[in-house]
């Protein structure tokens, strides 16, 4: 080889690198600036979020926090750019019990709230939030076993409208203490509302620092039932939910 041929490719090895570098870069900033994807583990948020799910959250809607950044880094405290979460947004946060793990939930108390289920009646401030009876939610797990849950839509003071599960009747989780959010905290409920470790649950959440706002969860990029393994090319176009992919979230 000629010193010529051995320039030049440690002249494109050196490109190829720096190239990588630079896209390596811009996705870290756009994951800490503007949009991080995240996957639905669980069915705490069914039926308006689905194991298998994948969605965008944008990291600008509450501003900027230490846990905006990859393993929440001790840079500041506090928040920059500060936006307010909205009664109603889905948000991603930091569970309070460890500041690590990532949860998904409703926002549904703001700072100064008072918050109360009786009788799976959702109330806040001693009102109660009106909610409608509507058709079942069908469920089907892996083996085709099919289960008929009961359906309600919900809406808030402000008018977002959305479904719950209630599952159970009378369960723990459908009368509850009165909750009242301290300053600069938020409750949090998933949808699924007996199926849900959310700011009922003192010891597993409870009340949600601002801080602790990863962002707000936007739209669904990609779907899966996972019927279909990685591997098993063959079933991919059957597991992905086509009809879930680009839904906007409310």
């Amino acid at each position: 080889m000629t010193e010529k041929m051995k320039s030049l490719r440690e002249v494109a090895w050196a490109e190829n690198v720096k190239t990588i570098a630079y896209a390596l870069l811009i996705a870290l900033l756009i994951r800490t600036f503007l949009f991080q994807p995240f996957n639905i583990p669980s069915g705490s948020m069914i039926p308006n979020l689905l194991i298998g799910d994948y969605l965008f959250v944008s990291k600008y809607s509450y501003g900027y926090s230490r846990h905006s950044f990859p393993f929440s880094p001790g840079l500041f405290d506090g928040r920059v750019f500060s936006g307010e979460p909205e009664r109603g947004d889905i948000a991603v946060f930091k569970t309070p019990k460890d500041n690590r793990t990532d949860f998904i939930k409703r926002v549904i108390g703001l700072p100064g709230d008072e918050i109360q289920l009786r009788n799976s009646i959702l109330y806040i401030n001693g009102v109660a939030v009106p909610r409608e009876r509507i058709e079942n939610f069908i469920s089907r797990d892996r083996f085709g076993n099919v289960q008929e849950i009961a359906q309600y839509q919900e809406t808030l003071p402000n008018g977002v409208t959305y479904t719950t599960l209630d599952s159970r009747l009378n369960a723990r989780s459908d009368n509850t203490g009165v909750y009242r959010v301290p300053a600069g905290h938020y409750f949090m409920m998933g949808d699924n509302r007996d199926n849900s470790a959310d700011s009922r649950v003192p010891s597993e959440v409870g009340y949600v620092p601002l801080e602790n706002f990863v962002g707000k969860a936007q739209v669904i990029f990609f779907s899966t039932d996972s019927s279909a393994r990685i591997w098993e090319f063959w079933g991919w176009p059957s597991a992905i939910r086509w009809d879930r992919i680009f839904d906007g979230l409310n």
